[in-house]
């Protein structure tokens, strides 16, 4: 992004680049209006009426995004989305990850215990109420401290006697706080997913790359209690009527057509200076390039030779493999983009602007030699390296993390509790700590992650167990593996549950998966203890750079990085030049799917139906002369959590679902890039050509308002 805004002359920020906060579009109205918005201000954003942003849904608190696509609750969000509660249904007989499934009536649809679905109510700035009682002198841990008891009225004073929830974002690195207020429903079942051959089609080999093929749709329906309020799952619960939902477009789309993009995008960083990008290239992105990589390697041939760990573990595996590749492609753009050197020049161009008044020295005179000295010190001690290799092997052998659940056995014990009593609440969680739990791969994964950790940390953070695991077993994790699943009482569920029936303190911490996680936790609060100071430095100088980058352009619209809060992104339909001779074109098709068709390979095998569909040019009123269009692509700015946000045209109506980005701007997390940067987009054309031709949902089709 700075790029953008501290070039000299300052650039005008371009229309396609941020994620504005819905509250404020008013300073972007005019810009919207002249690439082709028709919608008025109200239309798009209002508390007391019905408004675009009741259509967006917040999926599972921040994992990804869905939209009202019925007036009967019914939501579209990305296959990969709605993964895990497919996996969840899925059995080796009724395979609906492999098959998909389609409900046909409502009585049909499945419900999903642990999904949500929050709808925004409003957003409040609420900066002057959260900063009350800070001044500049205040060091971060007390400024810290009075922001945190603030915050805490302000949720609690704003859904006082409702069944709404509430959550204070920060912005702008703390200079600025926004309430958003959410109402959360907590019965979400799944109506129809197309197979992983549709909805995954590329798999690993196409993920973040373009041009795409890929179905990467699902549909849930929202429900509620019968006076129209949040309620767990009940057989009397009905569909939900929302506040608005959206239509759904057939009229198709043209290159530089308007489409925005409204969502909750996770995290970007785009503030970042040169010594941070440096320390992703040299060592998070190595990190979870390789540590992501291998721990798929370890899981891939047990899921290969048994379909049902197969549909065990498909959502784990996905979600590495799509992390994994993000990793890897983040760091190839970072330095085929030359961001450091960008970055560097920005940060020239501020000092210069510091320097230029002595009053401004006062105040933002040392922000940039402590942001690189506190990077340094990071850099140098290896802190975020070392972070990553634990939360990865933290959190994956299950066997690791298991043993760390039951921490709170213990805790039971210090506050006065029997052991009894400790092993019967702990035992509560049992069956969600075993749920999709393999020995082998359990096996399998521990021989490799205790391997990387030793391979890859400096003898500094070496864990005693591991340094005399390796000289015991002489390097063979293997062996080390087998011995430890040997003896602990987390080694299988049956293991785990003998402990319950006869609990103890003494064999819980004696235990050898438990001895792994205590030293990898202690490991873990050393290296956070370690830099805690560098941080509060570096949290101190972010907020004041980002401050005085606002102050040298005051006129100009700012976005704040995205914190899982409800954002818009608007742009056009573009196609791009990503190499010297290479134009991608903006569109693509179905007949795509058939000339990268791999018979027999799991990532580009295409199903019977589909391809007699093709053969027949059976696409119905969903086709484009003769062709049937799959994905296509906008230069919308978007990240991870923005999955399954709809994509919408000047009109209001839905045109696709956005579901990933290109690998060419793969840096876009920490630095945008106006002439790589796009989105790729599933057609909704595709979406209810499966639904309709392939499927023979009829049912959902109709319930949709189809603008021709």
């Amino acid at each position: 992004m700075l790029v953008s805004l501290l070039s000299a002359p300052f650039i005008r920020l371009k229309a396609d680049e941020g994620m504005w906060i819905p509250l404020l579009l008013s300073k972007n109205y005019a810009e919207m209006q002249r690439l082709g918005l028709k919608l008025t201000p109200e239309e798009l954003y209002a508390v007391n009426k019905s408004s675009l942003k009741d259509a967006i849904v917040l999926l599972d608190r921040g994992s990804c995004t869905g939209e009202i696509i019925s007036s009967k609750g019914l939501l579209l969000t990305n296959h990969h989305c709605g993964y895990g509660e497919i996996q969840d249904h899925s059995t080796p007989s009724a395979n609906y990850l492999k098959d998909g499934f389609w409900a046909y009536s409502t009585s049909e649809e499945l419900p999903n215990p642990k999904k949500t679905a929050s709808f925004l109510v409003r957003i409040d700035d609420v900066t002057a109420r959260v900063l009350k009682g800070v001044t500049p002198s205040m060091k971060m841990a007390e400024r810290d401290s009075v922001i945190a008891a603030n915050i805490e009225v302000i949720e609690e004073e704003s859904v006082k006697d409702t069944h709404y929830e509430a959550e204070v974002k920060e912005m702008f690195a703390g200079s600025e706080f926004y309430l958003y207020v959410y109402e959360v429903f907590l019965d979400v079942r799944l109506v129809g997913a197309p197979p992983s051959s549709i909805g995954k089609f590329g798999g690993d080999t196409d993920n973040w790359m373009w041009p795409r093929h890929t179905g990467d749709f699902t549909l849930f329906r929202v429900y509620c209690s019968p006076d129209g309020k949040p309620a767990p799952y009940a057989k009397e619960n009905v569909p939900y009527t929302p506040k608005h939902y959206l239509p759904v477009s057939l009229k198709g789309l043209n290159e530089n057509d308007f489409a925005m993009i409204w969502g909750f995008p996770g995290a970007t960083d785009r503030y970042r200076t040169s010594q941070g990008i440096q320390l992703n290239i040299d060592q998070i992105d190595p990190a979870g390039r390789d540590l992501r990589r291998a721990k798929m390697d370890a899981m891939k041939p047990y899921m290969d030779a048994d379909e049902a760990l197969k549909i065990m573990y498909a959502d784990s595996y996905a979600y590495l493999g799509n992390f994994w590749k993000k990793s890897a492609e983040q760091r190839k753009a970072l330095i085929a983009l030359d961001v450091v050197n960008q970055k560097q020049q920005q940060e020239k161009l501020f000092a210069e602007w510091v320097n230029a008044d002595p009053e401004r020295k006062k105040t933002y005179g040392s922000v940039l030699a402590d942001i690189n000295e506190a990077y340094r010190t990071i850099s140098r001690n290896e802190y975020e390296k070392v972070l990553a290799y634990f939360l990865e092997s933290f959190i994956d052998p299950k066997v690791v993390f298991n043993a760390y659940k039951s921490t709170s056995f213990l805790r039971s014990i210090k506050e006065g509790k029997s052991t009894k009593e400790a092993a019967q609440a702990l035992s509560t969680q049992a069956d969600g700590m075993y749920a999709a739990f393999s020995v082998n791969i359990e096996k399998a994964l521990f021989a490799t992650m205790m391997g990387q950790l030793f391979n890859g940390l400096s003898d500094d953070y070496k864990p005693d167990f591991l340094v005399k695991a390796h000289k015991k077993y002489k390097g063979d994790w293997k062996k080390y593996a087998d011995a430890v699943f040997k003896k602990s009482i987390f080694a299988s569920k049956e293991d785990f549950q003998a402990f319950l029936k006869k609990p103890s303190v003494k064999k819980l911490t004696g235990d050898p998966a438990y001895l792994v996680m205590s030293q990898l936790l202690d490991m873990y609060r050393g290296v956070l203890t370690a830099q805690h100071q560098t941080d509060e430095k570096l949290r101190n100088a972010n907020r004041l750079y980002i401050q005085g980058i606002r102050e040298m352009n005051e006129t100009r619209p700012y976005y704040p990085d995205a914190n899982s809060s409800m954002r818009v992104t608007y742009g056009k339909v573009l196609s791009y030049d990503p190499r010297d001779a290479v134009h991608y074109h903006y569109l693509t098709y179905l007949d795509g799917v058939m000339e990268k068709e791999v018979p027999g390979d799991e990532e580009f095998d295409v199903h019977p139906k589909l391809k007699e569909l093709f053969a027949k040019k059976d696409f119905g009123v969903y086709g484009l002369d003769g062709r049937m269009p799959v994905c296509f692509l906008t230069d919308n700015d978007i990240t991870g959590g923005n999955s399954g946000s709809p994509v919408i045209n000047g009109e209001g109506h839905l045109i696709g679902t956005a579901f990933d980005g290109n690998s060419e701007a793969m840096s876009s997390d920490l630095q945008f890039d106006p002439k790589l940067q796009r989105t790729i987009v599933c057609d909704i054309r595709y979406v209810l050509f499966v639904i309709d031709k392939f499927a023979g949902a009829k049912n959902l089709i109709e319930e949709m308002n189809i603008i021709r």
